[in-house]
């Protein structure tokens, strides 16, 4: 049986133009993937409505969610659970350093 090692801030890509998604575990139940944002947010009227629930935790940066009724700032240690088809947007990310998010999709 193979152990590797991974570090969450390996590849920390800093690209204006879009975000960057790492895959680093996947079976049939959960996905586990780091995304690196740096300014990006989802486009105007466009909403998430995810088959799959998805919590997530913000490692580093600041970032705002926008739910149907609320917004959500989060900063460096907050974490996050979305139910499956709740939807939301990513209304703002930090411009300044990147946004690391470590999210699971279950």
């Amino acid at each position: 049986m193979s152990v590797e090692k991974y570090n969450i801030f390996d590849e920390i890509i800093v690209d204006k133009t879009e975000e960057k998604f790492f895959e680093i575990f996947k079976n049939e139940t959960i996905k586990v993937e780091k995304i690196v944002s740096n300014g990006q947010k989802s486009p105007e009227n466009f909403w998430y409505e995810q088959e799959k629930s998805e919590f997530i935790l913000l490692l580093e940066g600041f970032a705002i969610l926008e739910f149907e009724d609320k917004k959500v700032e989060l900063v460096k240690g907050d974490c996050l659970n979305i139910e499956a088809f709740q939807k939301h947007r990513i209304k703002f990310t930090s411009l300044e350093k990147p946004t690391i998010w470590f999210a699971v999709f279950y």
